[in-house]
């Protein structure tokens, strides 16, 4: 996996789409045997079905005829079969291609095309074609952009709303480094939840996302909440925490009035990527969720597969 300098994709924004730098490819991604064999067996409780119906590629071929891009594919979440079966996906917009390389991520890095200014319409469209109640909105990282991408954020909020009045809408968000400006752009919008993923603990921070900051993650949470947001955050387990440094990042965001939270275990997605470093049980999974709930939280999904969108239309009533 490549990484582009943050200077030079600022001095080449407007370059040509189909300019882009050498990154790891879907294809270079694909696991091989002996892919298997170097990393730790996943324990019992792991067990996703892969199993097509209807609505599942009612959902596929949409995204496929609108040239959408989903972050259950990108990111190869392990629920993506039970979430399209029930008609739930998150839209991923602002192109594939994130100029940030996390070290638990599977989104491609690198340097990312034009921004495409029809996509908020073809989002939208997507939402109404499949009577969509709750839609989940987020982007890969644009930091070469100096809105960080937010005006697309609006505006995808904006043109859903228009065809689709009744559809809740929840945005996962980037930090857009701490860019107040961009913040409030998406939070006039009045999203119902803004979702911001801390995804790692205070100590690992620096060496899993380098291009992140851990105090400005959280304070990005707070503004949120000041601005009138029901606010969300999600956390990883299984890169080398301690379950206690999970205990100060809830307490962090509860600290911020973070109204929900997502805690799921870590997957590596290829050998180049972070090493699972544990599994964490269902029963810690389990214990986290009741503290959660003990320490204020409205909605807490605590569980081996829970990803941050994962029953995301069941958490606009509590949050």
């Amino acid at each position: 996996m490549s990484f582009i300098p943050l200077d030079q994709l600022r001095s080449s924004s407007a370059m040509d789409a189909s300019d882009s730098s050498p990154a790891l490819s879907p294809q270079s991604a694909v696991l091989s045997p002996s892919d298997h064999l170097s990393r730790p067996r996943l324990p019992s409780w792991f067990k996703v079905t892969a199993q097509t119906g209807p609505d599942y590629l009612e959902i596929k071929h949409t995204m496929e005829r609108l040239q959408l891009h989903t972050i259950c594919e990108e990111a190869r979440c392990p629920n993506r079969w039970e979430c399209w079966n029930a008609r739930t996906a998150t839209f991923l917009i602002l192109g594939d291609i994130c100029t940030r390389r996390c070290h638990y991520c599977s989104v491609e890095t690198g340097r990312p095309g034009l921004v495409d200014q029809n996509e908020p319409s073809r989002v939208a469209r997507a939402i109404q074609l499949l009577g969509l109640r709750h839609a989940v909105i987020t982007s890969v990282n644009r930091d070469e952009l100096s809105d960080g991408g937010a005006g697309v954020f609006a505006e995808t909020i904006r043109q859903a709303r228009q065809l689709s009045p009744t559809c809740t809408i929840e945005v996962l968000i980037p930090d857009f480094e701490g860019n107040e400006a961009a913040l409030l752009t998406v939070c006039a919008e009045k999203p119902e939840i803004l979702n911001h993923n801390i995804e790692t603990v205070r100590r690992l921070f620096p060496s899993i996302r380098p291009q992140g900051k851990y105090q400005r993650s959280i304070e990005l949470l707070q503004r949120a909440k000041e601005l009138g947001m029901t606010t969300k955050s999600g956390l990883i387990l299984g890169m080398g925490e301690t379950r206690d440094e999970a205990r100060e990042v809830m307490r962090d965001l509860r600290a911020v009035k973070c109204d929900i939270l997502t805690i799921g275990q870590y997957l590596q997605p290829t050998r180049a990527h972070l090493p699972v470093a544990r599994f964490y049980d269902p029963s810690e999974f389990s214990l986290l969720k009741d503290e959660g709930f003990g320490m204020g939280f409205t909605h807490v999904e605590s569980g081996p597969l829970v990803r941050s969108s994962y029953h995301a239309e069941r958490q606009v009533i509590s949050g």
